[in-house]
C-alpha cells in the first residue's frame, strides 16, 4: 500500500481542447497539464519501485481552505460557526478530482488508469489543504 499527502488546493481534470489552425492543422491541447505535473512531482517521493500492474483501489481525501463566511465576525473572527459545514459539497466535482488524479498518476504509480477497480472519495473542509492518496492492490 501507498499513502501519501500532497499540499495545495484540490484541483479538477479540465477537458481537453481541439483547435483547428489556419493551416489545417488540429492541436490538442491539456489545460490541466501544468497542474498534473506539479501534483504528479509532490507525489513522486511515495512512487512504486515499479508501477502496480493489477487491479488497484484508490482512497482520496480532499481537504479544501475554508471561505471567510464560515467564521465569526469581530471578537469571534477567528471562531467556526456553529453552522459552518464539515463537508466541501461545492465545485470542483469529486470525480473530476479522481480523473486529475488518476491521470497525473498514470504510468509511474500504475501503468493504466483503467486498472482502478475501485475509489473512494471525500471532500471536507479543513486548515491545511491537500489530497490524502491511499493507492493499494486489489487481490
Amino acid at each position: 500500500m501507498i499513502e501519501f499527502f500532497v499540499p495545495g488546493k484540490p484541483q479538477a481534470l479540465k477537458r481537453h481542447r481541439t483547435y483547428r489552425m489556419p493551416n489545417g492543422k488540429t492541436v490538442r491541447v491539456d489545460p490541466s497539464g501544468a497542474a498534473k505535473d506539479d501534483f504528479l512531482a509532490k507525489a513522486m517521493e511515495h512512487r512504486p519501485e515499479e508501477p502496480f500492474r493489477g487491479p488497484i483501489a484508490l482512497d482520496v481525501t480532499c481537504y479544501f481552505p475554508r471561505p471567510k463566511s464560515h467564521y465569526g465576525t469581530g471578537k469571534n473572527a477567528n471562531r467556526l460557526k456553529d453552522s459552518a459545514p464539515t463537508f466541501h459539497a461545492s465545485a470542483p466535482d469529486a470525480d473530476n478530482i479522481l480523473k486529475f488524479i488518476g491521470d497525473s498518476l498514470n504510468g509511474i504509480f500504475w501503468c493504466d488508469d483503467k486498472q482502478i477497480v475501485s475509489a473512494a472519495i471525500r471532500k471536507l473542509y479543513s486548515p491545511r489543504s491537500g489530497i490524502q492518496v491511499y493507492i493499494k492492490p486489489v487481490i
